[in-house]
């Protein structure tokens, strides 16, 4: 498994107009471009993830297999890797880097896919939550390049509790007082905890407490689990990149840009890939109900929900094995 690598795209006009300057996107690769460079698939990031924890999803004995398929997986823009608040020119770091959408992300990803590696065609675009909701995006924005999607837990619009949620996360983080509205000299530890607590509640379904499930991901209890989650978002995120892709989250509409000025259906009904959508019935904010509309638009369509009490965390690797094999499975099938 190679390094993971850097492709500067300069100065970048981002959707809303601003420049983001010195782009650059990281991303790794798997496995080898085959001789007319059709055996692509792509695996965006979700919101805490990096290219790292989407190696979860890539095996040898997987159906997204390395030996087989050449696997790129980019991280999107405020994930600390790619382009970030934290990790920006001085002029554009922290609380002055600009709004970014997911097409801005997706315009960046389709240069480095075409000036690169000179891809006309991708076999599968795949992925868990904010990465699925890229996927869609992908098949609107360049629709005669992408053979198959499948995005499991996410949506081509996020849904207004999804963002009335969002909001209440993004509350718990900036009500910390050294957040000082981004202008932090040291993260605003309380803040992330904070927000890490609140999102735990979100993350898991009711069942899974019920059932006393995080005993089964190695928590001894409840407590246990909230500071684990606490923990991991003040030690392994800043306040600000947590934002960015919050904002980015929310401005999920695959109709918001100018091929499709607003029309919200006629964006769905531009997806020529096959798709396969995989929502998981006990996800608390991306609700299979907002699959099922979309399903009413998208062509070559196949709707596949999931049961599983982890609720949005099925997807997580390593949380729920009945969920890893259907994936494989769905994932399989569009490849065939």
């Amino acid at each position: 498994m190679n390094n993971q690598q850097v492709f500067n795209l300069g100065n970048v006009k981002l959707l809303s107009g601003k420049i983001l300057n010195s782009a650059k996107l990281v991303y790794k690769t798997y496995g080898k471009l085959n001789k007319d460079r059709s055996n692509l698939i792509l695996l965006p990031t979700f919101y805490t993830g990096t290219h790292v924890r989407n190696e979860g999803f890539i095996g040898k004995n997987r159906a997204i297999n390395p030996n087989k398929y050449f696997i790129i997986s980019i991280n999107m823009f405020g994930n600390g890797l790619s382009t970030s608040p934290s990790n920006s020119s001085k002029s554009q770091s922290g609380s002055n880097f600009p709004e970014i959408t997911l097409w801005d992300n997706i315009c960046c990803q389709y240069k480095l896919l075409i000036e690169k590696f000179k891809i006309k065609k991708i076999a599968l675009i795949t992925g868990w939550s904010m990465a699925g909701c890229q996927s869609y995006q992908w098949a609107v924005q360049y629709p005669n390049m992408v053979e198959a999607i499948l995005p499991f837990c996410a949506s081509s619009k996020t849904s207004t509790h999804n963002y009335v949620f969002l909001e209440g996360v993004k509350a718990a983080l900036i009500a910390d007082a050294k957040w000082k509205n981004g202008n932090y000299k040291k993260q605003p530890v309380n803040g992330l905890k904070a927000f890490g607590r609140v999102y735990a509640g979100w993350a898991f379904s009711q069942d899974f407490y019920r059932e006393k499930l995080y005993r089964k991901l190695g928590y001894s209890d409840v407590k246990d689990l909230l500071n684990d989650w606490a923990n991991d978002h003040a030690r392994n995120w800043d306040a600000n990149n947590l934002l960015c892709k919050l904002r980015t989250w929310q401005l999920n509409d695959t109709s918001n840009n100018p091929l499709y000025r607003g029309n919200y259906i006629k964006s769905l009904e531009s997806i020529k890939a096959k798709t396969i959508l995989m929502p998981c019935n006990q996800d608390l904010y991306f609700r299979t109900e907002d699959n099922i509309y979309e399903k009413k638009f998208i062509k070559r369509v196949s709707l596949r929900s999931f049961d599983s009490p982890y609720g949005h965390c099925a997807a997580n690797p390593g949380n729920d094995k009945k969920f890893e094999k259907k994936l494989d499975k769905n994932i399989s099938e569009l490849l065939a």
